[in-house]
């Protein structure tokens, strides 16, 4: 069989693969694929799709175009209807594809780091079912690869895993997610799962080939290569069906286009590495300054509005009273990218004015927690802005920042006698130097004046260092940061943190500051406090 007809069903049944990893999954050389690919083009059967995404360097992904898909049917003597209910090529599969790029380059980059162990393979993506793909090992074991993207509701993910626990069963499970907390909450709910299941961070699981450390077992075992994990998968080869599409349109052929009109779907494949990362960080802090932005981006105020300029010009940031929040096009862009529902991102994270003629203010915003957001603006506005000097600081300390949490990801859920307790502060961070891993909550402090409110703030905290879950959580026990507005309250809350960490006998890591002390020395400089000690020392010292 030749090299271009094999491609042409390669990309029938994995649409949008770029050329190595073409190479990988069907055993041809690069030369040979990238010979090929250019003669397809040539021809006008594929037609090539430039992509980056925060994890994955430039590249060009390939799918087929009309002519191609009518090529393939005949190479394969069936009619197009047949062949698209077949294969992942309608109208309706390209556009989930295409708003799942990022996630689908990644499993795609997971697939051909198999083959490095394992040849040939078979593959399959699923529109529906709780997984994302299963791939077929050469002896017929099979594996289930589900990718928890970035703004994937913790509820909506949880209910995702039983239902994958609960359906037909695989030789492992493969499980990507985005950051160490909740790779460490997602191997919880997989424990009780039938087959074994693989842990990985995305962003390790795709940079890395089959003899790299990074996967774990659901139980925590010690870390394992691709290769390993392979080895023990277990001899099931469940390879699920999905019912097929009633209605098999046939796609049309990706045309050229520019930010501002391209249509939604085409949106993952034309917004670079930069600009998904400002989209992100705007998701994760709504309605932050523009100066705050720049330096959580690392770059000046000049760079911050040359990569704003295009989104806005396409309608996926707005800039109201001075401060950037996502618009509902984007907030749709995100969730379908991270199979999360739109519909729920809006109720939560809408900035779209309910009276587009009255005038800004909280209550004249769509979404709940946005809303919320807006309300206590202030607040708002000083937890952003210590985040932002934080990652100036850290980056000028030599400090990496793995994780910078929002407070909607920064909770955390624990049962403590029996009952369900939460902690919610207001940001949650995770730096790395040299091999030392540090970690902390925030905690930004307006209302608690009171003894008893103090006390109140203080009880949840008490309960969850009480038990084992802060290390169980995050491998380390983080700091408690706590700032407060003026000196004389983070005096009083430091006096009642040592009365009720002796009475309920819990060793709180708390550190407390006053903001102007905070803002002089950064935070991570020598302006906390301790129960222990009344010496103001660094936030990490």
């Amino acid at each position: 069989m030749s090299v271009e007809r094999e491609l042409l069903r390669l990309l029938g049944a994995m649409p949008f693969l770029d050329r190595l990893e073409a190479a990988a999954v069907s055993g041809w050389s690069r030369g040979a694929v990238y010979a090929s690919c250019a003669a397809l083009e040539e021809a006008e059967l594929v037609a090539p799709l430039p992509h980056a995404s925060e994890l994955l360097a430039p590249t060009r992904r390939y799918s087929l175009t009309r002519a191609g898909l009518r090529r393939l049917a005949a190479d394969e003597d069936v009619g197009l209807g047949e062949l698209l209910r077949s294969r992942p090529l309608t109208a309706h599969w390209r556009r989930l594809l295409l708003e799942r790029l990022d996630g689908v380059a990644s499993i795609y980059r997971l697939t051909a780091a198999i083959t490095d162990a394992a040849w040939p393979l078979r593959f399959r993506w699923y529109r529906a079912l709780p997984m994302d793909a299963a791939i077929a090992l050469p002896d017929g074991r099979s594996l289930f690869v589900v990718r928890e993207g970035r703004t994937a509701d913790r509820t909506a993910f949880a209910k995702r895993l039983w239902r994958l626990r609960e359906g037909p069963r695989p030789g492992a499970y493969l499980v990507l997610v985005p950051d160490a907390v909740r790779l460490r909450h997602t191997a919880r709910l997989m424990a009780a799962a039938s087959a074994p299941a693989f842990l990985a961070l995305e962003r390790d699981a795709v940079a890395s080939g089959s003899g790299a450390r990074v996967w774990r077992t659901a139980s925590g075992s010690p870390w394992l290569s691709l290769r390993e994990v392979l080895a023990h998968v277990g001899r099931n080869g469940a390879w699920p069906e999905e019912e097929p599409l009633a209605r098999a349109t046939v796609l049309r052929d990706i045309h050229p286009c520019g930010l501002r009109d391209a249509p939604a779907p085409m949106l993952p494949s034309m917004l670079g590495p930069a600009r998904k990362r400002v989209l992100g960080l705007i998701a994760d802090w709504p309605w932050i300054a523009h100066a705050d932005l720049s330096a959580l981006l690392g770059v000046s105020a000049r760079q911050t509005s040359q990569l704003l300029q295009p989104l806005r010009e396409a309608s996926l940031v707005a800039r109201v009273d001075g401060r950037l929040v996502l618009s509902d096009r984007a907030l749709v862009l995100l969730a379908r990218r991270d199979r999360a529902a739109a519909n729920l991102a809006l109720k939560r994270w809408g900035a779209r004015p309910r009276n587009p003629d009255a005038p800004l203010s909280w209550r004249n915003v769509t979404g709940r927690r946005s809303r919320q957001l807006l309300r206590t603006i202030e607040h708002t506005a000083a937890v952003h802005g210590f985040v932002a000097s934080l990652a100036g600081q850290a980056r000028e300390e030599g400090w990496q920042i793995e994780q910078l949490d929002p407070p909607h990801r920064a909770s955390r859920y624990f049962r403590y006698r029996d009952r369900l307790h939460s902690v919610h502060p207001d940001a949650f961070g995770l730096l790395r130097r040299e091999g030392e891993r540090r970690a902390f909550f925030l905690e930004w402090e307006r209302r608690a004046v009171r003894p008893s409110t103090m006390a109140a703030r203080l009880a949840p905290y008490l309960r969850y260092y009480a038990s084992q879950r802060p290390t169980d959580d995050h491998g380390l026990r983080p700091e408690v940061l706590v700032v407060f507005e003026d000196e004389i309250a983070a005096d009083h809350f430091l006096r009642v943190a040592r009365k009720e960490a002796a009475r309920t006998r819990v060793n709180l890591p708390l550190r407390v500051a006053p903001r102007a002390l905070v803002e002089r020395q950064e935070p991570l400089g020598a302006a906390w406090r301790s129960p222990r000690d009344p010496t103001a020392t660094a936030a990490f010292g």
